[in-house]
């Protein structure tokens, strides 16, 4: 197994001779998808495998796995997530292709590439972020922040009460001009 930080994998052998290969490495400080940034605490370790599944076209699995650092819905903390996503994809190989294109016809979806390079890192970042969850908390009974003067009700008790809103409030003053 080639172990290395560059998020590719070559796969020139199997495009002469078919088979297997692999490789693992990680992704250091951050994952990246345009411009959104999902930062990590220490590295996300990834491994993949290509195998050649005849007519130029290859089975790519793997998995990501990592600790992501997103913030507390309630208090805005930063909060630990574990993270661990598996993949599987379709490949064809079309040469002078650039990149890794998505296609989609009738009921199958696949990807095709042109170079013997193939770049994981739009994989490994699919994969990664959609396993995330949409929201954190740092724990469960998180106090949150106060909507008055923003203190952190973990940490102090500033002494303003929850205002609570009912959706028939209003209806209480009404019941005094009757």
């Amino acid at each position: 197994m080639d172990y290395r930080e560059v998020q590719s994998i070559n796969l020139a052998r199997l495009l002469k001779e078919g088979g297997s290969a692999s490789a693992s490495g990680v992704v250091r400080n951050a994952f990246y998808a345009g411009e959104e940034r999902f930062p990590l605490e220490g590295e996300a370790q990834w491994k993949v495998s290509v195998t050649s599944v005849g007519h130029d076209e290859f089975w790519l699995s793997g998995e990501v796995e990592g600790v992501a650092v997103m913030e507390c819905r309630r208090c805005l903390k930063p909060t630990r997530v574990p993270v661990h996503a598996y993949f599987q994809h379709l490949l064809h190989y079309r040469q002078g292709v650039e990149g890794v294109e998505f296609h989609e016809e009738t009921e199958e979806e696949y990807y095709v590439f042109g170079q013997p390079d193939l770049d994981l890192s739009g994989f490994l970042v699919e994969a990664f972020v959609t396993e995330m969850p949409y929201t954190a908390l740092c724990e469960e009974g998180c106090r949150g922040l106060c909507p008055v003067c923003g203190a952190d009700r973990n940490l102090v008790d500033c002494g303003h009460e929850e205002e609570v809103h009912h959706p028939f409030q209003v209806l209480k003053g009404l019941l005094s001009e009757l």
